[in-house]
């Protein structure tokens, strides 16, 4: 044979053909993976960018929505100065939180944070009245007001109207929007003609139903 002629390929060791073939399924497992792996990236992103236009453009539930009012509904027998309460209101699905001040003023909301709907909670030990605080992305309100005081969320928390009773039971008789206060939600749900309301007595004897009889 002359050394100018092509010489045959020398063949494949098994354990070379192996080894290739093991290269090849883990670079195809590989990409795999990082194709899933961009795949739930992409949908969770997505997916939270959804959830936070539709919280921010009020596409989801809030407390304090309804037109109607809700049922009054007894939350406890008794809340103690320095503590707080986790109930449901005015739906079952509706988280809610009580909080009663050291000195004894009652403040109720909606426990839903206005950023992307996670669960808010009380602490008691930040500052002279504690705090509500979302622990998702550090969105902090105030516990007297409801209103935003640090982080993310673009409005205050939706108030869930309290009452009192002489035997020290608190009952949950209404929700207010954000950024309306108790009075307002309360009027609104429940009529503008009740007491302490701003169409209260127009609706009475000499008020509305006169003034309607008095035009037919």
């Amino acid at each position: 044979m002359s050394v100018t002629d092509p010489q045959p390929p020398a063949p494949e060791a098994p354990g070379d053909a192996a080894q290739e073939a093991l290269h090849d399924r883990i670079a195809a497992d590989s990409l795999t993976t990082r194709r899933d792996y961009l795949r739930i990236v992409a949908t969770v992103s997505g997916g939270l960018a959804v959830g936070g236009v539709a919280v921010a453009s009020g596409i989801l539930h809030r407390h304090g929505d309804s037109e109607g009012a809700p049922e009054v509904k007894k939350i406890a027998d008794r809340i103690e100065r320095g503590e707080s309460l986790a109930f449901r209101y005015p739906g079952d699905e509706d988280r809610a939180i009580a909080v009663r001040m050291e000195d004894g003023s009652l403040a109720g909301y909606s426990a839903v944070c206005t950023h992307l709907a996670c669960a808010v909670l009380w602490r008691k030990e930040r500052g002279s009245e504690g705090e509500l605080y979302c622990p998702c992305h550090e969105g902090v309100f105030d516990a007297r007001t409801g209103e935003v005081t640090a982080g993310p969320p673009p409005r205050g928390l939706p108030k869930v109207i309290l009452v009192e009773q002489t035997d020290g039971s608190v009952w949950a008789i209404g929700t207010a929007r954000s950024g309306e206060s108790a009075l307002e939600g309360f009027c609104r749900q429940n009529g503008d003609d009740r007491p302490g309301c701003p169409g209260f007595g127009a609706g009475g004897p000499g008020g509305r139903t006169a003034e309607r009889s008095e035009r037919t």
